[in-house]
């Protein structure tokens, strides 16, 4: 198996593909690449098959028109818990005072029904890892390395025509739009951060 990120973002895209045959309503995913490497504290430090379920809710929920976060997206509301209990995933009680219910976890039935595909994402997402974590004293991985970052690169923001906004690498997106789910069109960096990078 290759670990180039494109591989990757096609084991990503395949495995949307999976849980759309379950949940058809589902959106394509626009830039399966956009996940990789990315982090935040409301929806999990890493990319994994679970997280990827996570993002898969915000996508039932945009589809839907429900407006499932709120604090810049930062606490999941019930709705989120509701479409999130539909696709397998459970919630403790009590919510995260500032998260929500934003720490999902695949119930025995999701695992089950997605263990092939969970397996072969793990196993794609360790490769990628052992290819990308090839760090020695020889080896120079530039500014991102030396101001603690994952490796991925300074990430800035990223516009659409709606407001809508993204924290991403610019060598993320220059290998390929990454689509808005409200308005369609593509996110872009401003001119103004663009040229100051």
């Amino acid at each position: 198996m290759s670990t180039t990120p494109p591989v990757l973002a096609a084991e990503l895209a395949q495995a949307w593909a999976d849980i759309q045959r379950y949940h058809p309503e589902l959106p394509d995913l626009a830039a399966p690449e956009s996940l990789i490497g990315e982090s935040s504290s409301a929806c999990g430090a890493e990319l994994s098959f679970e997280r990827l379920l996570h993002e898969a809710v915000h996508g039932i929920a945009a589809a839907r028109g429900i407006r499932d976060t709120s604090r810049a997206g930062r606490y999941h509301n019930r709705r989120f818990l509701a479409i999130a209990e539909e696709m397998g995933l459970d919630h403790p009680e009590e919510p995260h005072p500032s998260s929500g219910f934003s720490l999902v976890a695949l119930n025995p039935e999701a695992r089950r029904r997605y263990r092939p595909t969970a397996e072969r994402l793990e196993r794609a997402l360790r490769a990628h890892t052992a290819a990308t974590a090839t760090d020695t004293a020889r080896s120079f991985r530039g500014p991102a390395a030396r101001h603690g970052s994952s490796g991925g690169g300074v990430r800035v923001k990223a516009v659409c025509d709606c407001g809508r906004n993204v924290r991403v690498v610019p060598s993320v997106l220059a290998q390929a739009p990454i689509m808005c789910g409200g308005c369609g069109k593509p996110f872009r960096i401003p001119e103004a951060v663009a040229a100051v990078g």
